[in-house]
C-alpha cells in the first residue's frame, strides 16, 4: 500500500512540477523584455522578474542558504509523506506535503540552474509581491496545513511520524 501511495504522490507531484515548469518557460518566452501585460486592467497582470531571493523577495543574494535550507525541507517531507499512514483519512495531508514539494522543487531547479526564480503574477491592486506558481502551491499547502492540523486532525492522529512497527 506505502508503494501505491508513493507512486500516486510522484504522479500528482510531476503534474503540478511540470505545470510550474511549463508556466515559467512561457514567462521566459512571452514576457522578458517586454512591458508588463496587464490580464485585468489595474487589478492583475503578468510582469517578468527574476528573484534572487525566496518567495515574495525576501532573502535575496542567499543562493546557497536558500539551496541548503530546500533541500532539508524536502528531505523532511518525504519523510512525512512515507511515514503517513495509507487511507482516505490521511488524503489531505498527503496532497498537502505534495503540494509544498512540488513548489519547492519547482522554485529549487530554476535556483540550480539559473541562479534566480522566474516569478511573473502581479496583483497591481494591491502591489503584492510578484509570483510565480510554485509559491502559489506553498502558499496553498500552508493553509491546508493549519486547517488539517488544527481543526481536521486530531492530535493523537498525528504522531504517525514518530511511532514504530513492531
Amino acid at each position: 500500500m506505502k508503494w501505491k501511495k508513493a507512486c500516486f504522490g510522484i504522479f500528482i507531484f510531476s503534474l503540478l512540477l511540470g505545470l510550474d515548469q511549463v508556466t515559467k518557460h512561457l514567462a521566459v518566452i512571452h514576457l522578458k523584455g517586454q512591458e508588463p501585460f496587464p490580464f485585468i486592467q489595474d487589478v492583475f497582470e503578468l510582469q517578468y522578474l527574476e528573484n534572487f531571493g525566496a518567495a515574495f523577495g525576501v532573502l535575496q543574494n542567499q543562493r546557497i542558504l536558500l539551496l541548503a535550507v530546500t533541500s532539508i525541507v524536502l528531505l523532511l517531507l518525504c519523510f512525512l509523506y512515507w511515514k503517513i499512514p495509507a487511507g482516505k483519512r490521511y488524503f489531505p495531508m498527503q496532497c498537502t506535503i505534495v503540494l509544498i514539494a512540488a513548489g519547492a522543487v519547482g522554485n529549487l531547479i530554476d535556483r540550480l540552474l539559473q541562479g534566480y526564480v522566474v516569478d511573473f503574477f502581479y496583483f497591481k491592486l494591491i502591489d503584492f509581491p510578484i509570483f510565480n506558481v510554485a509559491d502559489c502551491y506553498v502558499v496553498i499547502a500552508a493553509f491546508f496545513a493549519v486547517v488539517l492540523i488544527g481543526f481536521y486532525y486530531k492530535e493523537e492522529e498525528l504522531t504517525f511520524w514518530k511511532k514504530e512497527k513492531k
